[in-house]
């Protein structure tokens, strides 16, 4: 923004380079906000035969607090020590301590068979084994502010993510 500013003052027939300059600095983090938000996506194979099996065995896994959360939003919360996490079946959201910040990974399951629920435990014992190590080898799509990225998830992960905000900052 100071740059399009000073274009500006230094010139005044700059304005309309400075105008693109602008909107190239909203744009380009939008695109990855919307990058970032898609390691939220959910497959749609809640019809697996072995889902419930799998649902009961990742409720196993998690406090009573947490699977009502997954109830609703089917994401787990986790607290580690880089911040409060949000698995899914298809990667993670680190949100770093004070809320304003996040970090999207975006990590396969290579087993495609497994029901969603399957994915989201092997994600979960994962990130408890070497949380340090999870962030390193996942795959990093987005890191910016929440806000940014809670416009484009569903209205379901919007939830999810400001629990986890709302962890990280009482931390």
């Amino acid at each position: 923004m100071s740059a399009a500013a000073v274009l500006v003052w230094l010139r005044p027939v700059l304005a309309p380079i400075s105008i693109v300059l602008l909107i190239h600095a909203w744009a380009i983090p939008e695109l990855y906000a919307a990058r970032g938000a898609g390691v939220l996506r959910r497959t749609d194979r809640g019809d697996h035969p072995g889902e419930p099996v799998a649902l009961g065995l990742l409720g196993d896994l998690v406090d009573h607090s947490t699977r009502d959360l997954h109830v609703r939003t089917r994401l787990v919360l986790e607290r580690g020590r880089l911040g409060t996490w949000l698995i899914g079946e298809a990667g993670a959201l680190l949100v770093r301590p004070g809320g304003h910040r996040v970090h999207c990974y975006c990590v396969k399951v290579p087993e495609r068979e497994l029901p969603p629920s399957d994915r989201t435990a092997h994600l979960l014992l994962a990130l408890r084994t070497d949380e340090r190590g999870f962030a390193t080898v996942a795959n990093l799509a987005f890191s910016g502010s929440v806000w940014r990225l809670r416009r484009r998830l569903p209205a379901s992960a919007r939830e999810a993510l400001d629990h986890a905000a709302s962890t990280s900052r009482r931390r």
